[in-house]
């Protein structure tokens, strides 16, 4: 929840100026993230919002993200979101804090009453328009099954997640915000220029990309080639532009859903 009651959709505007200009102090560290993360509070002219800050200096080198920062990948994903005209990233920028430079990102607050959208449910139960994507068991041998809702607010999750070449959508990074909008977090392994879509939201896999997926790739693959390609320019390589243009025009001429790949794991983990 933001003490100011700002939304991330109905005041993007504003909520972007108090990520970048509002004084941000620390309240502490979300220590279950493999990265420096960090939760604050923004103020700027009477009104205020929790956000997570992520320093650059926080994060740990990977061997196969040589180029760039998480943060700025972070960043992207909510530039290629908000390009989409979907939203489905929460406001982001990248912006000096306490410990440096780093993405900062206003904080969604789940309702207590949310219900999940993807999780672990009895094998012989699956919830009727849940989409099962992996088996499981429990430690005394229990099935189970990793499933999804059939909800169209996450087909559109799973869509940007490909165009991002996604590779760590846990389910835990799926969040329902207050106005009851879907919200991914945690992007900062995403665009790179090696297939390595790694998700929990494989249940439509190869079936036909809705009609408004199929609209917005047509629109977005001209935003690429345009001022979407030279913002993003300020955060990834040149290569990793092209690749985003080309995993959208492959998007565009499937009109599916991608299939899990053969050669790569499909699943991040821990999944959730």
């Amino acid at each position: 929840m933001t003490s100011s009651g700002l939304q991330p959709r109905q005041d993007g505007t504003a909520a972007l100026r108090l990520l970048s200009d509002g004084q941000l102090d620390l309240e502490g560290r979300l220590v279950d993230a493999s990265n420096t993360t960090l939760r604050g509070i923004l103020t700027l002219d009477g009104v205020s919002a929790r956000c997570v800050y992520k320093p650059v200096r926080g994060e740990r080198p990977l061997w196969d993200f040589p180029d760039g920062t998480l943060a700025g990948r972070e960043v992207s994903a909510y530039l290629v979101s908000r390009a989409t005209g979907w939203d489905l990233v929460p406001p982001t920028v990248l912006r000096d804090g306490p410990f440096g430079p780093g993405s900062c990102q206003l904080w969604i607050d789940e309702p207590t009453d949310t219900e999940p959208l993807v999780g672990f449910v009895p094998a012989d139960a699956v919830p009727p328009r849940w989409l099962p994507v992996a088996a499981a068991r429990d430690d005394d041998g229990t099935p189970y099954a990793l499933a999804h809702a059939d909800d169209p607010r996450l087909a559109r999750l799973a869509v940007l997640d490909a165009v991002i070449n996604n590779a760590d959508r846990k389910g835990g990074h799926v969040l329902v915000g207050p106005d009851d909008r879907i919200y991914g977090v945690d992007h900062g392994v995403s665009f790179h220029v090696e297939e390595k879509l790694r998700t929990v939201l494989w249940g439509w896999a190869g079936r036909r990309l809705p009609d408004d997926a199929v609209e917005m790739l047509d629109e977005l693959a001209g935003q690429v080639a345009g001022t979407l390609g030279e913002d993003l320019a300020a955060h990834l390589t040149l290569g990793e532009i092209a690749e985003l243009a080309g995993r959208v025009e492959r998007l565009r001429a499937a009109a599916r859903f991608p299939q899990p790949p053969q050669d790569w794991p499909a699943m991040p983990w821990p999944p959730m």
